[in-house]
């Protein structure tokens, strides 16, 4: 920012002595405007060819004051542009490979390609969860508001295999194609699942006639932002309680009450017991409402006896605070 302060300023005086040079050439010497022009900024760029020069006393004042004071600010401009392109060019490397080295060390994380208005607010769940993503667009002002927010990024095509390697797809968790057009989506998920055969696909789509399509592709899940739109406002008008209890455990509306997944690990303490016995409702005052098989089968409102495998996803209601307690047992 002071560098480019002092461009503008160091152009500014510039200017004004070229305007000031112009001016007395063509008073003391009684050239034309364009003839003094020209001879003022011959005489600051130091290349003198000699067709014009000054033949008075006071002209030959006027053009030392010139080349003392003109020669000196050019140079001084010229400096000042080279100083600023190359703090700008340094500044570009260095932070380009610190957010490659970045993107480097990331494993399990999520790519999510398109920046758009949905790409948008899955990135800022996904950085109020501390979950590791990279986005991919290749949209110069899209990459300028992404690096605004400090989020990591790859500035390319998503539908490019070179990009999706760059953005660490074999170590990826999963990916979110968010792109506007169901055929770049349908491509990458293609492409993702040949890069990595086990990664999480999910992606929007616009056309119905795309959504089998989608699935048929590879992908794990596939949404419309404007059927899910339309079936949220529906609720609202038919079930708005039911609504409001959603929202305020899923959306972070309530500061205690949430809804979380909660993945049994073979560290769980809980693993192989019967849900009276795990302790999940006395002792971290959690409702299990559902279960979520391995197989992916879906055991709604599980009951008392039914034992907790390894790779069941527990959907736990409870406090924020004991939700995070009890996460944080399934790594001990």
């Amino acid at each position: 920012m002071l560098l480019t302060r002092k461009v503008g300023v160091a152009l500014s005086l510039l200017i004004l002595i070229t305007a000031v040079g112009t001016a007395g050439y063509h008073f003391l010497e009684g050239w034309s405007p364009a003839n003094s022009f020209y001879a003022t900024i011959v005489t600051i760029a130091t290349v003198g060819f000699g067709d014009f020069y000054p033949v008075t006393p006071a002209g030959k004042a006027f053009a030392i004051f010139i080349i003392i004071f003109g020669v000196g600010t050019m140079a001084y401009t010229f400096a000042m542009m080279m100083d600023t392109f190359m703090e700008g060019r340094l500044k570009e490397l260095l932070g380009r490979g610190k957010l490659e080295k970045r993107i480097r060390k990331m494993g399990s994380h999520y790519i999510i390609c398109g920046y758009g208005k949905i790409g948008n607010l899955i990135c800022a769940e996904l950085a109020r969860e501390n979950v590791e993503f990279v986005v991919v667009d290749n949209d110069p002002e899209v990459i300028r508001n992404v690096e605004e927010n400090g989020f990591a990024y790859i500035k390319g095509t998503a539908t490019d295999d070179k990009t999706l390697l760059d953005a660490g797809i074999k170590r990826a968790k999963g990916i979110v194609c968010a792109l506007p057009k169901d055929a770049d989506n349908l491509y990458v998920v293609l492409t993702s699942k040949e890069l990595n055969p086990q990664i999480y696909i999910l992606s929007r789509f616009e056309d119905n006639t795309s959504e089998r399509r989608l699935m048929n592709a590879g992908a794990n899940r596939v949404m419309s932002p404007h059927r899910a739109g339309g079936m949220r406002m529906s609720q609202a008008i038919l079930r708005p309680a039911m609504l409001d209890f959603i929202e305020i455990t899923t959306m972070r509306q309530s500061l205690t009450l949430r809804m979380e997944e909660l993945e049994i690990s073979r560290e769980s303490p809980v693993l192989g017991k019967k849900l009276e016995e795990s302790g999940l409702r006395k002792e971290h005052n959690l409702i299990v409402v559902a279960v979520a098989k391995k197989s992916g089968k879906m055991v709604f409102n599980p009951v008392a006896s039914y034992v907790i495998e390894l790779g069941d996803k527990l959907i736990a209601l409870g406090e924020e605070e004991k939700l995070a307690e009890f996460a944080k047992l399934q790594r001990v």
